[in-house]
């Protein structure tokens, strides 16, 4: 891997560390003090918030840094800001029509939580850009780690799923504060004092992202919400419990490594010399990932459910019989997590966005099929099935690119 490349990687994964073994740490704790219920509400109401939050900004925070311009940085970040207010709009209406629709009373947080996963996601690229990856590191801990603390704090107030939604809402915005600086040039008031002209130039220039990003990252966040609420419908709110838990500690590897190594890889496939350099570092990033995804799916397969019923508490045995089914799938997303940024780079949206929309596709697919023929564990095999397919195309594709569409720098 590239020297500058690896030195980035290991800075944001000694925070992204702390930050994931604070959660992996407390969760024996937190799943003690909550019940899969209330995980279950939760998740549900969570996984709303991140589908909204995802495309927070349209998903134009993602061409932060392919802006070199400090002038045309600004107003690409008062164009996010804009947007992100639009958003924020409609998740307080969708609030209103889940406490109606599914009596959840609170769903009014929607909102706070959409506010605090749009700006984190936000100013993390405005970080990015600037390859400040300390400061990243040092945000990645207060964002994960913090939300866990406040979490257990509220679960031993006995706040139930209230405790669980605060907790992270509380931590994301106080990591936004920390990433909002240094504040882009003309200060944070241009923000608000850009001129309309002038962004809608911007935004047209960056149309690639509103247009071809932003239905790809929604469609993926609408994925889990979608399998929450069939989960929830067919099972109820503990097998929904479950299958969130499951996913949650199963996904955080991804969180850790995966985020790290796609800060970085980012930027540097942006920067890349030439096709052969942007191939190079993707065929390592490849390699690497799947070094580190073969253990961790042999350990779910052989010894899950007594490594849930033991870590998490007997009542969560369930859980770890989903780990095991899971297993196929979450080695898979190991791999592609960080895997998402080079679609961006090379400006492949449009071939990313379809293959996106067929993969989702054949997850609901597997899921709704498994959860006919073998309910909640026929579920997880469904789907371990089906994105085995999927995401073996997706590798290979990467690793042998060709496609006309792309641009590579």
């Amino acid at each position: 891997m590239h020297s500058g490349l690896l030195r980035s990687t290991l800075t944001l994964l000694a925070g992204g560390a702390l930050a994931q073994a604070l959660p992996l740490l407390l969760g024996p704790w937190l799943t003690r003090l909550y019940s899969p219920t209330e995980f279950g509400q939760f998740s549900f109401i969570w996984t709303v918030a991140a589908n909204l939050a995802v495309v927070g900004c349209a998903r134009y925070e993602f061409a932060l840094p392919l802006e070199g311009d400090e002038e045309q940085a600004g107003l690409l970040m008062a164009l996010c800001a804009r947007v992100l207010l639009l958003v924020l709009a409609l998740a307080g209406l969708v609030g209103l029509v889940l406490a109606w629709a599914q009596e959840l009373k609170l769903a009014w947080l929607l909102p706070l939580a959409v506010l605090a996963g749009g700006t984190t996601q936000w100013l993390n690229l405005w970080a990015s850009r600037a390859q400040r990856f300390q400061l990243l590191a040092t945000a990645r801990v207060l964002q994960y780690g913090g939300g866990a603390l406040l979490q257990l704090l509220f679960g031993l107030a006995a706040l139930g799923t209230l405790g669980l939604l605060l907790g992270p809402i509380v931590a994301g915005l106080a990591t936004a504060l920390l990433l909002a600086r240094p504040a882009p040039q003309g200060g944070w008031a241009l923000l608000w004092r850009a001129p309309l002209g002038r962004l809608r130039e911007i935004a047209a220039r960056h149309r690639d992202f509103p247009l071809l990003n932003t239905p790809h990252a929604f469609a993926g966040a609408l994925q889990d919400s979608l399998a929450i609420l069939l989960i929830a419908a067919w099972s109820g709110d503990a097998a929904a419990g479950y299958w969130a838990l499951a996913l949650r500690y199963l996904k955080a590897p991804a969180g850790l490594i995966g985020g790290a190594l796609s800060q970085t890889l980012y930027p540097r496939l942006v920067q890349a010399g030439d096709a052969g350099e942007a191939l190079r570092l993707v065929r390592q990033a490849i390699a690497v990932l799947m070094a580190l995804a073969l253990p961790l799916m042999l350990v779910l397969l052989l010894w899950g459910p007594e490594l849930f019923a033991t870590v998490f508490g007997e009542r969560w045995h369930d859980a770890g019989e989903l780990a095991r089914a899971l297993a196929p799938y979450i080695a898979l997303h190991f791999i592609a997590s960080p895997l998402s940024v080079v679609t961006l780079a090379w400006r492949a949206q449009g071939w990313a966005l379809r293959l996106a929309l067929v993969g989702q596709v054949m997850f609901i697919a597997g899921l709704a099929a498994g959860l006919y023929f073998g309910g909640l564990i026929g579920a997880a095999w469904g789907v371990s099935l089906m994105m085995a397919a999927y995401f073996g195309f997706f590798f290979w594709s990467l690793a042998n690119w060709t496609h006309s569409d792309a641009k590579l720098a």
